[in-house]
């Protein structure tokens, strides 16, 4: 029998809109019968074209909003809410101007009511963790945009949450540094073994970094299918990209959100033209 961290069933998200022209209020579904389960200690991917749900249903799974029908179990228990079994990552860093990496890490473990000392110790092993010990006193204005995302990463991480949510964190940075902190990322996942969900809009990062990429298709987003990448040591392969059989499985989820890519710029045009 497979272990289940979490579980979709059946989930479906609706929200409210001003209708045209000021018009009565309208409903427009985002998603549609989500049914997915997640692996303990897995790195699962999610794709989609634009618009097709994907940080609605992180928000789900972070409790930050509810589903309309149907539930999401983590443990085989309800998510009603925030909590600190999750960790959330987004594409923003979100970083307080004023507190230094170490001090933002350690926001949120204050709340918490840990000591100084414990906290500072805290910070320290999970700066450590995304290799930016030496950068524990500096600034955000002070740090590029990857140690920004790094620090943000430590954050999430610093609660010991046992999921993390990351909502296309690295979609801002240039591809330089976004190929540098794919392998941070799976490094840290190795070392931590968190379960890992992780929203983009780039099929080559999702096939780099999920053990199974999600497909999912335009709005109402559903799942369309979930592919299997069986890619072993990603981080300890030189040059994953060019293999063939990475580019057997980054054309296999192409083939799938080829129509689903369509279907949305169709709908977005036809939106357009109805203004």
């Amino acid at each position: 029998m497979t272990v289940v961290k979490i579980s979709f069933q059946q989930v479906r998200k609706e929200f409210v809109v001003r209708g045209e022209g000021g018009g009565p209020s309208d409903r427009f579904t985002a998603l549609e019968d989500i049914t997915l389960d997640v692996r303990p200690g897995e790195f699962l991917a999610l794709v989609g074209p634009s618009g097709c749900g994907k940080s609605t249903l992180l928000d789900l799974l972070g409790g930050l909003t509810a589903p309309t029908s149907g539930r999401i179990l983590l443990d085989g228990r309800p998510i009603e809410g925030p909590a600190r079994d999750r960790g959330i990552v987004f594409q923003q860093y979100a970083l307080f101007p004023w507190r230094t990496a170490a001090q933002n890490v350690e926001f949120g473990l204050d709340i918490a009511g840990l000591k100084a000392k414990q906290r500072r110790e805290i910070a320290r092993h999970y700066l450590d963790l995304v290799g930016l010990t030496a950068f524990a006193d500096r600034y955000p204005h002070e740090l590029s945009g990857g140690m920004k995302q790094r620090v943000a990463i430590a954050r999430s991480l610093a609660f010991d949450p046992e999921v993390l949510l990351m909502d296309e964190p690295f979609a801002a940075l240039d591809a330089q540094t976004r190929d540098g902190l794919q392998d941070e990322l799976l490094r840290i996942w190795e070392r931590t073994g968190k379960t890992v969900v992780f929203i983009t809009h780039g099929i080559e990062e999702a096939v780099y970094l999920g053990q199974r990429v999600a497909v999912m298709t335009s709005r109402p987003g559903r799942i369309k299918r979930v592919v299997d990448v069986p890619l072993t040591a990603r981080s300890a392969t030189e040059d994953l990209r060019s293999d063939p059989e990475f580019a057997h499985y980054r054309h296999q989820i192409w083939s799938l959100l080829r129509d689903e890519v369509d279907k949305a710029r169709t709908a977005e045009l036809e939106g357009i033209t109805h203004v």
